[in-house]
């Protein structure tokens, strides 16, 4: 879940995009009330854009552009979140934008891919834990399931339904939010990528605000081996988040990864409106 302080995190492109999605939710201000009146439920829409190219080992580049299109209800201290993403691969059909880099594939398909669709659409469903004192952190604990609406055929999907769950901690420091998540994710076997397997993820950042409208900060993202034929992926997310209006803010992210199981070159730009 990145932008302004608010919720980029599960594979090549979409846990990045998490991780974006994080940084938006990240705000105090954002969080579930904790006395009163019941809120009214709130609104978040935001539209994704995601561009990345990488070897990860090949001897063809691997592109991947990804434009998620979400939709989050908040009420309380839950929150509710659909994602509906269209997607283009180009390149060797072994990176997939919710796994990332399988190295091996099976025969029955062509070795490489150049295709567009619509890729898996993704539910989550989290919960704001009440702070127990006024210098606790803020504490979110996530589900998510992914439909398999990605074509496998295409390169573009594993054809099959995934789980996972996640913690985000988010802690006041001063000037700085220090922050940090972990995970673990479900993958069913697939025809399509032998060797899938469930992994573990975890990142860990901190930001700060530029004036009244800007904030930027940097995070470490680490993700375990999704098959048996690669390994794990150590990246950096330095990100630039812009608050435009109460209602409407920008964020704008780039990559670098430290292992050839990550993208050479990576960047995102995420747009939100709040209702």
């Amino acid at each position: 879940m990145i932008a302004g302080c608010h919720t980029l995190t599960r594979s090549v492109c979409n846990r990045r995009a998490a991780v974006a999605a994080l940084l938006l939710s990240i705000a105090p201000a954002g969080h579930g009330q904790t006395g009163g009146a019941q809120p009214s439920a709130s609104h978040t829409t935001a539209i994704g854009l995601f561009y990345s190219r990488g070897g990860y080992g090949e001897s063809r580049d691997t592109r991947i552009r990804y434009l998620p299109l979400s939709h989050e209800v908040a009420r309380g201290s839950w929150r509710v979140k659909a994602t509906v993403p269209v997607l283009e691969v180009s390149g060797p059909a072994n990176v997939l934008v919710n796994v990332g880099s399988l190295g091996g594939f099976s025969g029955s398909r062509t070795s490489q891919v150049s295709a567009g669709g619509v890729g898996d659409v993704s539910v989550s469903l989290t919960y704001e834990v009440p702070a127990w004192s006024a210098n606790a952190p803020y504490i979110d604990v996530s589900v998510e399931l992914k439909a398999p609406t990605a074509d496998p055929e295409q390169g573009l999907g594993t054809g099959r339904m995934d789980a996972g769950m996640q913690v985000d901690l988010y802690q006041l420091a001063g000037p700085l939010t220090v922050f940090a998540s972990a995970g673990y994710r479900y993958r069913r076997q697939s025809p399509f990528y032998p060797g899938l397997e469930n992994s573990v993820f975890a990142s860990l950042g901190a930001s700060a605000n530029w004036g009244d409208a800007l904030q930027y900060g940097l995070i470490y993202d680490y993700r375990q081996a999704a098959s048996d034929f690669t390994g794990e992926t150590h990246e950096l997310l330095p990100y630039l988040s812009w608050t435009m209006s109460p209602a409407w803010s920008a964020m704008l992210y780039t990559v670098t990864g430290f292992t050839e199981d990550s993208a050479d070159f990576a960047a995102g730009l995420q747009l939100s409106r709040r209702w």
